[in-house]
């Protein structure tokens, strides 16, 4: 009944009200969504309606889930997530995608991921291949923080943080592949409204949206190897 409510409820505010009031329910009771499928019978306390009240309300206001619950899944890893990072997309994938065909051929590659976030990027290549050597790249201290709890709590080592913008801590370093997912939207774009809760920095990039584009395709060939990658969403 309060799955069913929940997701009444959501509906005029949230395309994805279904798997939202799932993923609200299961982060209150602590549990993952087959826990809460497998057991409808379950009686919610009173602390727990609440609450369950009170994320709806932030939900029908805009605020992403991903804030809500402190987690979102990207490549099969379960990220934590802030309001100091992007919210990770499903087709942010393809990046990774892309960048593991691209080094298929490569033994023990080095990788840069720049304007890194929570590490979605990095840590889905880092992951794939324990032998690479990545290197993650942010502005921001928060974000980097954060990305380094990821690749902790995943267990995964073969990561490396640093703090600058772009390339600038990087010296005269070479890659086997640059990845990045950048803002590229423009400042005055009126989409942004709808993304109100997420960072500013991380959507937009100047008049054009290619600010950091620019900037982070004009520096690749300084830091590739020779038929290295640049991909970039």
């Amino acid at each position: 009944d309060a799955l069913n409510a929940l997701r009444r409820q959501l509906g005029p505010a949230s395309p994805s009200a279904d798997l939202d009031a799932g993923l609200l329910l299961a982060h209150v009771l602590g549990v993952n969504r087959a826990t809460v499928a497998a057991d409808p019978d379950r009686v919610l306390s009173e602390p727990q309606l609440q609450a369950l009240s009170a994320l709806m309300l932030r939900r029908l206001v805009g605020e992403p889930v991903a804030y809500l619950t402190g987690r979102k899944e990207f490549w099969s890893l379960d990220l934590e997530v802030t309001p100091d990072v992007l919210v990770p997309r499903p087709e942010t994938e393809l990046v990774v995608e892309l960048a593991l065909d691209s080094l298929a051929p490569v033994a023990r590659p080095a990788v840069l991921d720049l304007g890194t976030g929570s590490g979605a990027i990095a840590l889905a290549i880092a992951s794939e291949r324990p032998d690479a050597s990545v290197t993650d790249v942010d502005t921001s201290v928060a974000a980097l923080a954060l990305a380094g709890r990821n690749a902790t709590r995943l267990g995964i080592a073969n990561i490396r943080f640093l703090q600058g913008s772009w390339y600038e801590p990087l010296e005269a370093r070479r890659f086997h592949a640059i990845v990045a997912n950048p803002p590229y939207v423009a400042d005055e774009d009126p989409d942004l409204a709808a993304l109100a809760y997420e960072p500013r920095e991380a959507l937009a990039a100047g008049p054009r949206g290619l600010d950091a584009l620019a900037v982070v395709c004009a520096g690749a060939t300084l830091h590739l190897h020779d038929r290295g990658a640049l991909i970039v969403e």
